[in-house]
């Protein structure tokens, strides 16, 4: 199975919406759309296998889950990991035989998007200079003081302009990596066989990089020792009673609600006090009189 031409076009433009700030900013776009998570379920809309793109979704999500760009600098591209990345797994994952939900298949997913995302980032950057023409324009219309000219040529260097730069950047790429995904996929299949050193090799390389991903987001949300208690709770649902993730919601949830009432009573607790203190303080003012 190939990817069309309409679907390299699909793909192409959520490549675009996932980045674009002028389609819903950096929350609908870069922290919804370009999440391999949810673009899983998008590529798999697309290509028709809504299952196997939630799948390797999640499995290529895990790798950037802690993923941030601090002042524009990125490691990793996931607008092109998941619009380039997820279809080029669909497609390996089905050429080489193998069960989407296997160990296997999820270390494939994640080597291939850590490999199309190291691509993407030269992708990100050259739609990243390409936009600074625009903003050059932008400038200049404001150092002008006209009003006329700042009306016409910021809503057009905010929302017109900046196409240019990911139709060049996202769309073209990402329609025709993906159009030749299929012949990549068989060169892939014919020179590295999955019994052969290479292969083995990138499964391994796969199967640790989750890992990375994981203790990253450790690093971002462990503040103190005890927290440690709080992040293992959720591995160990999963682990020991079976729990799947909306289950595991759920109890994170009903604890959530608990954390939250005690930190009410720790808060309500000294005002309580006070008021305390503050009447007797009265009381003993009254009987003095």
């Amino acid at each position: 199975m190939g990817i069309s031409i309409v679907q390299a076009v699909l793909l192409g433009l959520f490549a675009c919406l996932a980045s674009l700030p002028g389609m819903g900013g950096t929350t609908v776009g870069n922290y919804t759309l370009g999440r391999p998570l949810v673009g899983g379920l998008i590529v798999g809309l697309i290509l028709g296998d809504i299952q196997t793109g939630i799948i390797v979704g999640a499995a290529i999500q895990l790798v950037y889950i802690a993923l941030v760009t601090p002042g524009g600098t990125v490691s990793a591209d996931v607008r092109a990991v998941t619009y380039i990345g997820i279809p080029l797994a669909i497609l390996a994952i089905r050429a080489q035989g193998l069960d989407p939900s296997s160990e296997a298949a999820a270390g494939l997913a994640a080597s291939l998007g850590a490999a199309v995302g190291t691509l993407g980032t030269v992708l990100f950057y050259g739609t990243a200079t390409l936009n600074l023409v625009w903003q050059g324009i932008g400038w200049k219309a404001m150092d002008s003081g006209k009003w006329s000219s700042i009306k016409k040529t910021i809503p057009m260097v905010d929302f017109i302009l900046p196409w240019i730069s990911h139709i060049a950047f996202s769309f073209i790429p990402t329609v025709i990596i993906c159009m030749a995904g299929e012949s990549m996929v068989g060169l892939m299949k014919d020179y590295l066989p999955m019994d052969g050193i290479a292969m083995k090799t990138l499964f391994t390389v796969g199967s640790l990089l989750p890992a990375v991903g994981v203790a990253i987001l450790c690093k971002q949300v462990v503040q103190k020792p005890l927290d440690w208690v709080t992040f293992g709770l959720g591995f160990t649902l999963a682990a020991v009673m079976g729990c799947n993730l909306i289950a595991s919601a759920l109890i994170a949830v009903f604890f959530a609600l608990l954390n939250f009432k005690v930190e009410q009573l720790k808060t309500a607790r000294p005002a309580i006090a006070a008021e305390g203190a503050a009447a007797s303080f009265d009381d003993e003012e009254e009987e003095d009189i």
